[in-house]
């Protein structure tokens, strides 16, 4: 079975990538997944709260309410306090580079459109192969309007491509008024990759202590559905690569992935939870599967259930809501 897929320019062995995550901050842990048959690996982020940034515009973005809630200003860990500095990181790139001969793609995770761009141009000369930027941002201003939100992420990715000449892949979460529009504004911008969708992991509340805290919760393969139905409605419809990540612990949520339309399947919570050589249960039973399906090609599978191929293409969009609803049969 040819497995190879095309990833931002990238020719990869097969489909299954990792995505950031903290297996990658140890080199004995990246060399693993390569063994595994990792096709590339998504380093782990740096954060904008590690770099020295324009604090002006660092407080505009995360200074929202802080006046109103004393403790809000405890939830952001001090530069010190996290596992590797900027420094540190770029070292972790070059060694990562040398360790493993497939594509080392870092990542740059933050909001504003400051000086901690930078470091994109520092990752480049490190020997990353590509950047993936990951924009972790929740607006809660009332005041903030929608068209102020997609212009951010707009800014950025026009920053980053100024500083640097590799690949750059945009990692957005689902939460916009019209996704679309926003997919095609940052295609027409020069992403050479959207991946779909950054997880925001949700806060739970103690109605004990009568406090708000983090609550990490590793994906399931119900997940997949979010991501999965927005790469099939995008596929076609954007020049750049689509990678699907957030539900892909099996080789059907792989495959499906790839039938929808993305380039590549990533996956950390089944790798988290199974171990790294969960990597090869998901990249020979891919193969297992096309054989089984007589399928000589990912790229004959590519795209084959995306909006623009079904059958039914209203099963992506509003109809799909009253079949699902008149699906259920458990009530009497």
């Amino acid at each position: 079975m040819n497995l190879t897929t095309h990833y931002m320019g990238f020719e990869l062995k097969n489909p299954i990538v990792p995505s950031a995550s903290p297996l990658t901050k140890n080199l004995d842990n990246i060399r693993r997944m390569e063994d595994a048959g990792a096709a590339a690996i998504t380093l782990y982020s740096l954060f904008e709260e590690q770099i020295e940034f324009e604090a002006e515009q660092f407080d505009h973005f995360f200074g929202y309410g802080t006046d109103s809630f004393a403790e809000a200003l405890t939830y952001f860990p001090k530069p010190n306090e996290f596992n590797l500095g900027p420094d540190q990181y770029l070292e972790h790139v070059r060694k990562a580079k040398a360790a493993v001969a497939i594509p080392v793609i870092a990542s740059l995770n933050g909001i504003s459109d400051g000086g901690w761009i930078d470091y994109a141009t520092k990752i480049q000369q490190a020997g990353a192969d590509a950047l993936e930027v990951n924009l972790y941002f929740l607006p809660t201003d009332p005041r903030v309007a929608c068209g102020e939100v997609e212009q951010i992420y707009l800014d950025v990715l026009a920053n980053v491509k100024r500083h640097v000449s590799i690949p750059v892949a945009m990692k957005i979460g689902p939460y916009f008024t019209a996704l679309p529009r926003v997919a095609h504004g940052l295609d027409a911008a020069g992403a050479d990759a959207l991946v779909l969708f950054n997880r925001f992991y949700q806060p739970d509340l103690d109605i004990e202590e009568l406090t708000v805290g983090p609550h990490l919760v590793l994906s399931t393969s119900d997940e997949l559905r979010l991501p999965l139905r927005w790469i099939a409605i995008l596929y076609g419809h954007v020049n750049c690569s689509l990678a699907l990540t957030t539900g892909v612990h099996t080789v059907e949520d792989a495959v499906k992935a790839v039938m929808a339309g993305a380039d590549i399947a990533n996956t950390t919570s089944a790798l988290l939870h199974h171990g790294i050589g969960h990597i090869t249960t998901l990249v020979d039973g891919f193969a297992r599967w096309m054989e089984e399906h007589e399928y000589d090609s990912v790229d004959m599978m590519k795209g084959s259930l995306s909006q623009r191929n079904v059958a039914e293409p209203a099963a992506f969009e509003r109809a799909n809501y009253m079949r699902t609803l008149q699906s259920y049969k458990g009530l009497p």
